[in-house]
């Protein structure tokens, strides 16, 4: 039976997209079977891994339009596939709060694919409405990518608040995978100081694992793939590959 991760944070910009594309590229070189759920309207994630994001999207999955397994497409690394998103999601928010068990929608449509993959990735919206609740309530745990910048411990408290609610009320199993400090700027002290900071708070929560400001990263989404195919001897993609055997072994 499959393990599904949210990857969350309600603060834009702290790498959360990044990390849902290069994490689980990586854990499928490591042999394991991966998802990714593109739970954004803005579907930056399909666009990531160069989805065309015209055919069957994760809105139709959870909408019962049509059959999940049809959603799943193929990326360029072996064992790694994606459900696509595009701004149709954006209705699936609105549509649901009208409905009974509104929370469960996501969960109800990868139970039937939990069982065929290893590791299943959400890459949730940057916020806390009801599709993050959804990608919260469908998994198993929640990986928090953190900005090592002097904001990046705001609104924290307003995340860990959601996941200890939807834990009481909804996904009682929901636990903190880990918290992944991102754009590490070794040249600054401020970084130290917020490392130490979350460090204290989270303690072995906190990957070892870092992920540097890294100029492949950023360029590898316009390539329309994971900084891997990009430049897989890069700083970033090096991290990423420490970071997945970090979550792989440490997790097991």
């Amino acid at each position: 039976m499959g393990k599904i991760i949210a990857i969350a944070n309600q603060k834009g910009g702290v790498g959360k997209t990044t990390t849902a594309i290069n994490l689980s590229c990586s854990v499928a070189l490591q042999g394991k079977k991966v998802a990714v759920v593109d739970f954004d309207p803005q579907g930056n994630c399909s666009s990531g891994f160069g989805i065309k994001k015209d055919s069957n999207t994760i809105y139709e999955a959870i909408m019962g339009l049509v059959d999940i397994e049809k959603t799943l497409v193929k990326t360029k690394i072996d064992n790694c596939y994606v459900i696509p998103s595009n701004i149709d999601l954006t209705g699936a928010g609105v549509e649901l709060i009208e409905r009974e068990a509104r929370e469960f929608y996501l969960k109800n449509a990868l139970e039937k694919i939990r069982p065929v993959f290893d590791y299943i990735f959400v890459d949730c919206p940057p916020s806390l409405g009801i599709l993050t609740l959804n990608g919260l309530t469908a998994a198993d745990t929640v990986l928090i990518p953190l900005q090592t910048e002097f904001f990046a411990l705001e609104g924290l408290t307003q995340l860990i608040n959601t996941i200890n609610l939807v834990k009481k009320n909804l996904n009682p199993k929901l636990q903190i995978e880990g918290v992944l400090l991102t754009m590490l700027d070794k040249r600054t002290h401020l970084t130290d100081d917020v490392a130490k900071n979350v460090i204290g708070h989270f303690g072995k929560k906190v990957y070892k694992t870092m992920i540097p400001r890294n100029v492949r990263i950023a360029e590898s989404p316009s390539f329309g793939v994971p900084v891997y195919l990009h430049d897989k001897n890069c700083l970033g993609a090096k991290a990423y590959e420490e970071l997945a055997l970090e979550f792989i072994n440490g997790k097991e």
